[in-house]
């Protein structure tokens, strides 16, 4: 008889906002818009677009969409929302390929990929030799331990060019506690 009220926890991952001066969001309004979608539990980590909240089972439509929709028009920012489950979280972070060799937090990145194509297009750095980098491919994230960091990172350059817009980078430190945010 109607909705069981189940609710289904997302993160969504908003591309290059807060980055310098352009693409200003205040995290408070980005909880509140994304409130105002009917999303519940609505919580924000960090100022770099990262967003946990759940989804109750009457809701319809694709979450990324309608929040990247709602950005533009009430925020005056477009920007790409990529959208991972609980799941797609827990297993990138805990399926970590790269533990062993990456030995700074921060310059160990996870991309996580908006779609299925952008990892095929990834395979073929599988092939490179990217020594002291490394690089590996998870089911909806690519791994990369940039030693050296983003800079001078042939592989940061390499990955970029290759996924364009298809993708968002966080460090594992940043994932693991979006990872906490969700287990709350």
């Amino acid at each position: 008889m109607g909705s069981t009220g189940r609710t289904d926890t997302r993160v969504a991952l908003l591309r290059g906002i807060n980055v310098g001066t352009a693409k200003r969001v205040a995290m408070a309004d980005l909880r509140a818009l994304v409130e105002s979608l009917g999303y519940g539990n609505v919580r924000t980590l960090l100022n770099s677009g990262n967003v946990v909240f759940t989804v109750p089972s009457r809701l319809r439509g694709n979450p990324a969409a309608r929040i990247e929709t709602a950005i533009a028009k009430r925020l005056g920012v477009t920007t790409r929302v990529t959208m991972l489950s609980a799941k797609d979280i827990e297993t990138a972070v805990q399926g970590n390929p790269l533990e062993s060799v990456a030995d700074n937090p921060s310059r160990l990145l996870l991309m996580v990929l908006t779609d299925r194509s952008t990892r095929t297009r990834l395979e073929p750095l599988r092939k490179q030799r990217w020594a002291p980098e490394a690089f590996a491919l998870g089911e909806r994230v690519a791994y990369l331990w940039l030693s050296n960091g983003v800079m001078d990172s042939p592989l940061w350059s390499a990955v970029t060019r290759v996924v364009g817009d298809g993708g968002t980078a966080r460090n594992i430190t940043t994932m693991t506690r979006i990872l906490s945010l969700v287990n709350e």
